[in-house]
């Protein structure tokens, strides 16, 4: 299916995150002559040093006789990625370079870098050297030639090459995770969690503001996404070996693709981090019976072992929920313990309405089942909603 471009406003991504624009402005619209940017190349980046100028060298070369600009979005690398990639942009106008402070994220990392462009198509790469680069000309030409949506780069095509991936478990990984992305995709792509694609910029603002951005594989939340069948077509690629830095996958990068997996199957109805802070919660329940049996067989008295067993169930939540729940708005240092002042806190009033809540309706219903769930539920919702707000301030991203 061919769906002509729509007129869509302007928007920008991620106001919350601090940038550090290098190239003046207009860079995003116009070349080193002042002619028109055809493509921008976005390339999420972290301890990618090593990497940046090797990618501005290979795409002067691949993508000669085509008007292009590639967008470092850094998430402010401690190697200082973003340094390097400053002292290219002050030399050359078709580098620019976001640099974001306080989150992580290479999906949103993504939708930051595409909104900053004006150019009418974009690509997305890793910043590792591992996507074959030359076969960007290629996927420009029948992205234009068929009036297309998106073309992805696939490892999994004929003539194709997944060789790159480190070992036999990178290669499962991999595969099980493409057959997993099928549960909530209607097209059938070979490679569905590929991170390198071409794509016409109408296309992407019909569907931006339904995106997760979450996790790592925005092709997959594009897909999942879109409010129509988006047209598409794959070309072969090579996915070759990493040459400097380390990969950045590891359990957490799992666990958010499998958020994302819940999100686009249940987000529309339950947002998916109030699923995990209730489950969150759940755990934090048999942690409360545990301490309470081992402080009841220390010899405690039962309000002194049930009051240490709160403390120790909430201690458990909280640290739980930063380094889970809210893993893209994890608190340090200071702020760990100012906001696990504040959690104690919302957590001691839900307690009360809880109490209050079930009480009401056991003497309304006279079902202490019934009672119990609604207590219940009025907590979690007090406790998830106040969290929100006051323990983990910033924007939720899902």
């Amino acid at each position: 299916m061919i769906c002509p471009p729509q007129r869509t406003d302007e928007g920008v991504a991620g106001m919350d995150a601090i940038r550090d624009m290098t190239a003046p402005t207009g860079a995003a619209s116009t070349g080193p002559a002042g002619e028109l940017i055809e493509l921008t190349v976005v390339v999420p980046t972290f301890n990618e040093r090593q990497n940046v100028p090797l990618m501005v060298e290979r795409l002067e070369t691949v993508l000669a006789g085509v008007r292009w600009e590639v967008v470092f979005v850094d998430d402010d690398s401690p190697d200082d990625t973003a340094g390097v990639a400053r002292e290219l942009a002050a030399r050359d106008r078709r580098v620019r370079v976001i640099r974001r402070l306080g989150r992580r994220g290479l999906s949103s990392a993504c939708v930051e870098g595409v909104m900053s462009s004006a150019a009418p198509y974009f690509a997305v790469m890793d910043g590792d050297l591992q996507h074959d680069d030359t076969v960007l000309p290629e996927m420009l030409r029948r992205l234009k030639a068929g009036r297309l949506d998106l073309v992805v780069a696939s490892r999994y095509a004929s003539g194709g090459s997944a060789s790159g991936l480190a070992g036999r478990g990178r290669h499962l990984l991999s595969e099980f995770g493409g057959r997993i992305a099928q549960v909530v995709l209607s097209a059938r792509l070979s490679d569905p969690m590929s991170g390198f694609f071409v794509m016409a910029r109408a296309a992407f603002d019909q569907l931006v503001h339904r995106l997760s951005q979450q996790g790592f594989k925005i092709l997959l939340d594009i897909f999942a996404s879109a409010p129509r069948p988006l047209s598409f077509a794959e070309v072969p690629c090579r996915f070759n070996a990493r040459r400097h830095g380390e990969s950045k996958l590891d359990t957490m990068a799992a666990w958010e693709f499998l958020i994302l997996i819940v999100d686009k199957l249940i987000g529309r109805v339950l947002p998916v981090r109030f699923v995990i802070f209730a489950g969150v919660g759940a755990t934090g329940i048999i942690v409360h019976l545990v301490w309470l049996a081992l402080m009841a067989a220390l010899g405690l008295v039962f309000a002194t072992a049930q009051a240490t067993a709160i403390i120790a169930a909430m201690t458990w939540n909280f640290i739980l929920n930063n380094t889970v729940t809210y893993r893209d708005q994890r608190l340090r240092g200071p702020a760990f313990f100012r906001g696990l002042a504040s959690f104690y806190a919302i957590g001691a009033v839900g307690a009360l309405a809880n109490v209050g809540i079930s009480q009401m309706v056991f003497v309304l219903e006279r079902r202490w089942w019934l009672a119990g769930v609604a207590g219940a539920l009025i907590g979690v919702v007090w406790n998830f909603t106040m969290s929100n707000l006051f323990t983990w301030r910033r924007r939720s991203l899902y």
